[in-house]
């Protein structure tokens, strides 16, 4: 056993070409190993596409036209070293859906190189305009709409394009431009190109709001920015509007249906006197949001601003209908999701226009909200049913006592998720205070895929859709 050691020693010493130090190894006992040959890869094509070869990376990349069919590969090429051979050969056909790992071996001598294929992608995947108004991107059609404000100068606005990895796009990211008429814009990538059409329609008369407190959305909480960010870039003629704006009366509302409110507090709103002491902008505006809502304007009010309908009449006279069972996390320290978050649908409520065309899963009368490696506050505004927390012993008390209609529960039976529907020429209303709804991670976990978490934007599209027709 200890001189077969010793060979092996020496013989991976003569690889290191230190044998000659060793004057105790013979050269009888590495005679057997073949060390002199090369592993390398000179040139391999995959259906006539000739692969780049990378010498530090060991790794081979065959670029292919944006749409093509991988899953059976011709090796139309493939040159190696002198004496070696692989474990894929010439004329063989390979499947490259996936990276394929290459084993070449000269002799006693092995080497690994990866092989994979890309796609020359050439898309447009965002436009943001001055930083706040995000374009709708119809991918198929290769056009792009941006609503802003009739206030700004359309004929000198800033883009910011984001486009496919080895992409260039003309004209570039972040330079001016007067879009008064449609700008077209060409993304070209190796094999791959694209051309754009951008049209930005300045709106005085919104058919839509997000509403917040800070005097601009780049100025708003990331919870609230993220959600705004998607209103702008998927409702038609939304806008972004402050408080302040409803008060001064800057905005047209006469074509506006909808008014979407969605607040975020670290540590959450807790309580009628909380919501009162803490909600200062609201309540100095509830005589413009109460006339919005009587004139027929529909409300979307999800996390804490599921309190307002108690102070606009909703509920009647009864302030003190604001929900019962609040809490929060800070979004600096939010919690780590280990797998789905759901809330069930209400018994009776799955044909509910809010569920329709969502991510299923295992159980059909919950909602998936979340993915594994998601950050999630749990912010949330509930009413706790029950006789234990007093004022709604069960959901008829509570139906009666609000007016309200129960569309989703959490796991304890409480009420997170609830609509007060159109009546009298006054607008509906539906209140999202469920912890699972939420928009914004500040980080995502190694391996995170979205698959659930989508279900927000369906959602909130499926409420936006069904208040507004």
């Amino acid at each position: 056993m200890k001189a077969k050691i010793i060979y092996i020693f020496c013989a991976c010493l003569a690889c290191c070409g230190l044998a000659p130090m060793l004057s105790s190894c013979s050269d009888d006992n590495i005679s057997d190993l073949e060390l002199a040959g090369n592993c390398m890869i000179d040139q391999l094509s995959l259906d006539n596409f000739e692969g780049i070869i990378d010498l530090p990376s060991r790794s081979i990349l065959v670029r292919l036209p944006e749409v093509y069919e991988t899953s059976a590969m011709t090796v139309t090429s493939l040159k190696m070293s002198d004496g070696a051979v692989c474990n894929i050969s010439q004329g063989e056909t390979i499947n490259m859906d996936a990276a394929k790992v290459l084993h070449v071996k000269n002799g006693d001598v092995f080497m690994d190189w990866t092989l994979s294929v890309l796609h020359d992608e050439a898309r447009i995947t965002s436009f943001v305009i001055n930083d706040i108004y995000t374009g709708s991107i119809d991918q198929e059609a290769k056009t792009i709409v941006v609503y802003i404000p009739a206030t700004l100068d359309i004929t000198n606005l800033v883009p910011t394009i984001t486009y496919s990895a080895n992409a260039t796009i003309t004209p570039s990211s972040g330079v001016a431009q007067d879009f008064s008429q449609p700008v077209t814009y060409t993304v070209k990538n190796n094999s791959a190109e694209s051309v754009y059409t951008v049209r930005v329609i300045a709106i005085s008369k919104p058919k839509a709001l997000f509403l917040g407190s800070a005097p601009t959305m780049s100025e708003l909480d990331p919870e609230a920015q993220t959600a705004c960010q998607w209103m702008l870039g998927n409702v038609e003629s939304s806008l972004y509007a402050s408080f302040a704006d409803l008060r001064a009366g800057t905005l047209d509302l006469s074509e506006c249906k909808l008014i979407w409110w969605h607040w975020h507090v670290d540590g959450g709103v807790d309580g009628h006197d909380n919501f009162v002491a803490k909600a200062t902008d609201a309540m100095n505006t509830l005589n413009e949001l109460r006339q919005f809502y009587e004139n027929g304007g529909a409300l979307l009010l999800t996390r804490y601003a599921v309190n307002l309908p108690s102070f606009i009449g909703t509920t009647g006279d009864d302030e003190w209908t604001t929900p019962n069972n609040c809490w929060g996390q800070d979004e600096a320290y939010a919690e780590l999701c280990g797998g789905p978050w759901t809330f069930r649908i209400f018994d009776g409520q799955n044909g509910h226009a809010l569920y329709q065309n969502l991510v299923t899963g295992d159980n059909p009368n919950e909602v998936y909200c979340t993915d594994a490696g998601y950050h999630i506050t749990n912010s949330t505004a509930q009413y706790h049913i029950g006789t234990d927390w007093g004022g709604y012993d069960n959901y008829d008390v509570w139906t009666g006592r609000t007016g309200g209609r129960v569309l989703g529960v959490g796991g304890d039976g409480a009420i997170v998720l609830w609509e007060y529907p159109a009546h009298d020429g006054k607008g509906g209303i539906i209140c999202i205070g469920s912890g699972c709804y939420d928009w914004y991670s500040y980080t995502f976990e190694a391996g995170y895929t979205e698959k659930y978490h989508k279900n927000i934007e369906i959602m909130t599209k499926n409420a936006i859709n069904y208040l507004t027709h």
